[in-house]
């Protein structure tokens, strides 16, 4: 007796959030897969307009670089929004022609594109300057490489 109440109370809950007028436990159900349906349909509409939203969205490049003071390492840290473009690829790649090693990186592309790391340079200390613009080159113009001048 327990039971039927169970699925009663259960079956009553599922018509009210479905807003179902039926009175046939399977009609409830139907209605119950239908409405969970209309919902997937409107959660997928919702994303695909939400990554439209962020494709038209331009979002500023960060690109920070420091010296750490006392031992000639550097501290680079990149955040754009850009997305698989083989960023990290065009990024290290630009750092190696400037002469500079990475010794240390953390990198996320979940939310766009997040890097720190930590490099040394093969000779001499670079540019700031330089080194940033040319990250900054490297993420406009991935796969394309050439150093800043």
């Amino acid at each position: 007796m327990q039971g039927r109440t169970v699925v009663r109370k259960k079956l009553n809950k599922l018509s009210s959030l479905t807003k179902s007028k039926s009175l046939q436990k399977s009609s409830v159900v139907v209605d119950g897969f239908y409405h969970i349906n209309e919902l997937k349909l409107r959660l997928e509409a919702m994303v695909r307009e939400y990554s439209i939203l962020l494709q038209n969205l331009q979002l500023p490049t960060e690109v920070k670089v420091e010296r750490i003071h006392g031992n000639g390492l550097l501290v680079i840290k990149v955040k754009s929004w850009e997305k698989g473009r083989g960023l990290l690829v065009s990024i290290l790649e630009s750092l190696e022609e400037m002469g500079v090693n990475v010794v240390q990186a953390r990198v996320s592309c979940t939310h766009g594109f997040h890097m720190e790391a930590i490099a040394e340079a093969q000779d001499k200390a670079p540019d700031i300057q330089k080194l940033t613009q040319q990250i900054h080159k490297a993420i406009a113009e991935p796969g394309h490489g050439g150093v800043v001048l």
